[in-house]
């Protein structure tokens, strides 16, 4: 990409970012552009098959599409055993902290050792090639293992985020038909516990098909344990079927590698099909290339590995590259705000990747507590979830990146499974801009037939060509899949995203163009926020919102009506948060809650949420020739 001169506020990248990159940009975008299927064959080729491929692209039966059909692999394969027969064997892995300030760090070969043993384990357990297997725990090392120990029997991990509820655990578990859940007796958050093990005794006693229960002493908190169903994972680890040598099972490029679950529009929660081949050619290619990963680095991505941040960019990722990462357990904030900068310094972090959320989180206390510790180690930073404010671009930029640290803005989906939109070190960079597709990826921003828009419009976001990561269907429901990815425009992935792209050709992303409400990051359905109001039993209807906030980026506002004889009191109010939290986790907590006599309504009876959007922020509604008298 040649560099013209850019209109707005650009910062370009130095010599010495663009000298040190891995990729020269120009020669990297026009190969990926004109033999786009050259480049993810040449990318595939960087990494270990037990067979290779006989066709890169399998588009015949469109939008199921495959990639590199006939390939044989296995992805913890490439992940572990293929540095350990290098002289990464003893090359750190992870570094790990946790919130109390314990440490663990693991080598590869540690790595191997440990994620053959508990893959032992889960076939002891009677677990087999296609089975699936929920995991619901802090940010554990053993979390990684589990993830891994998955991938290499071939069994597909269901991940569960460790701030969900009953409800959400309950789900998964039950859409999944998960025959083990790997479970934590609790978590360390902000100095308290957090009683995972307690929420999966409630959830289980409606999950039919768990077998068995596998729990991680983290905490040491007393817990129940249900004889017959309940084994500790330290007492299974020291059982002599838990030897270190379990060889990977030859996966079929197409063969499921997990499930997770994203937040739709409406009914229940939507499971995402990722695969072994694909997924793993687009994650090491996206995270090599975009953060530039080198022998000497070490990486923090700082999301949560119950996420696709985490599965993409915490443990898959890295580990095809062969890169050190670490994995912090507990709050940015805890014990004091400097926590993040203190463990960049103990540990020498080359590269930061985390969400806006976190960057304002810091902004408002101020820049003293950066500012007292060194963070010269710091090479790249980045930004994910959500887009970022050029304002808080900004302020990462100087205090944090010290104004020589670019910064790579990302833009993907659950359902991408990698970067989509994003910079490399050497693309200058316009504060709150994803800059243009990754190589490879043709992106466009079309009106509502599909055409088009001028520059500088809004439009929807579409991928106008498939991708090795992408999704390959919603699990047991093919038809949601091609309904609500394919339908609207033919032939182009619709993301549901809306964005506009400038005179130069960056892109701009504003925000969902659906139900979904991103609050820290995390995609939350007013579905289920909604669903978990009304199983209160004081409360009629509900519908939820989101609302911009300086911090978290949005935050839930609820709307309720009270069943008949049912009084408005504030300790209900209260009450009804709490049972949002309890329902679906804590993180989807309304930051208010509006008893209200009636909600604005289709006359088919669809709640109109852009109408108390816009009531809500003094804005003109629009068009109300749909609204029920």
């Amino acid at each position: 990409m040649a560099e013209q001169k850019l209109s707005g506020d650009v910062f370009y990248p130095s010599a010495e970012i663009k000298n040190h990159a891995n990729a020269k940009c120009d020669e990297l975008y026009k190969f990926a552009s004109k033999e786009s299927l050259s480049f993810w064959s040449s990318e595939a080729d960087n990494l270990h098959w037990f067979k290779k491929w006989d066709k890169v692209l399998d588009d015949s039966n469109k939008p199921f599409f495959k990639w590199f059909t006939g390939g044989k692999t296995n992805i913890c394969y490439n992940c572990l055993d293929v540095h350990v027969k290098t002289f990464r064997r003893n090359k750190l892995a992870f570094i790990w902290e946790g919130e109390n300030g314990e440490s663990l760090s693991l080598s590869y070969f540690a790595l191997k050792r440990e994620t053959c043993r508990f893959a032992n384990v889960l076939k002891g357990l009677g677990i087999q090639k296609g089975d699936r297997v929920t995991i619901y725990m802090g940010r554990v090392p053993e979390i990684i293992i589990a993830m891994l120990a998955c991938a290499r029997i071939g069994a597909v991990h269901s991940v569960v985020y460790g701030g969900f509820s009953v409800e959400a655990l309950h789900e998964r578990l039950e859409d999944s038909q998960s025959k083990v859940l790997v479970v934590a007796d609790g978590a360390f958050q902000r100095g308290k516990i957090v009683e995972l093990k307690k929420i999966a005794d409630e959830a289980l006693q409606r999950a039919a098909t768990v077998q068995s229960v596998v729990v991680v002493k983290r905490t040491g908190h007393q817990i129940n344990m249900e004889q017959g169903r309940d084994m500790w994972y330290h007492e299974l680890m020291a059982l002599p079927i838990a030897n270190s040598f379990c060889p990977a099972e030859k996966t079929d490029a197409e063969d499921p590698l997990f499930l997770l679950y994203t937040s739709g529009t409406t009914g229940k929660p939507k499971a995402i099909l990722h695969t072994h081949g694909g997924y793993m050619v687009g994650i090491y290619s996206t995270l090599k290339y975009v953060f530039d990963i080198h022998e000497d680095d070490r990486f923090w991505c700082a999301a949560d590995p119950g996420w696709i941040t985490g599965h993409s960019y915490i443990v898959y990722g890295p580990l095809l590259n062969g890169a050190t990462s670490f994995m912090y357990e507990g709050a940015p904030s805890y014990p004091f705000p400097n926590r993040w900068w203190q463990m960049i310094e103990k540990y020498g972090i080359n590269i930061l990747y985390t969400a806006p959320t976190a960057i304002r989180g810091f902004m408002r206390y101020g820049d003293a507590w950066p500012n007292r510790h060194d963070l010269s180690s710091l090479r790249l930073l980045g930004s994910v979830g959500e887009p970022i404010n050029p304002e808080a671009w900004k302020w990462y930029h100087r205090v944090i990146g010290k104004e020589k640290c670019p910064i790579m803005d990302t833009w993907w989906q659950t359902e991408t499974g990698m970067f989509m939109i994003t910079p490399m070190p050497c693309t200058p960079l316009k504060p709150g801009s994803g800059t243009k597709p990754f190589p490879g990826i043709e992106a466009d921003i079309v009106d509502d037939n599909g055409n088009p828009v001028k520059p500088n419009e809004e439009g929807f976001l579409v991928i106008k060509t498939p991708w090795p990561a992408m999704i390959r269907t919603i699990y047991n429901d093919p038809d949601r899949y091609v309904n609500q990815y394919w339908s609207k425009y033919p032939g182009m992935y619709m993301t549901g995203d809306s964005a506009r792209k400038d005179d130069d050709g960056y892109f701009w992303i504003i925000g969902r163009v659906d139900d979904v409400i991103k609050v820290s990051g995390y995609r939350l359905g007013t579905a289920e926020i909604e669903s978990a109001l009304v199983s209160h039993p004081s409360v009629a209807e509900a519908a939820a919102i989101g609302l911009p906030h300086d911090v978290k980026g949005n935050a839930i506002h609820a709307y309720v009506i009270l069943k008949t004889g049912v009084n408005k009191t504030d300790t209900l109010v209260e009450e009804l948060r709490q049972h949002v939290g309890h329902e679906v986790g804590p993180i989807a907590k309304p930051e208010h809650i509006e008893i209200v006599d009636s909600l604005p309504k289709t006359r088919s009876g669809k709640i109109m949420r852009r109408v108390l959007k816009a009531k809500a922020l003094g804005l003109d509604p629009g068009n109300l020739s749909t609204l029920e008298e």
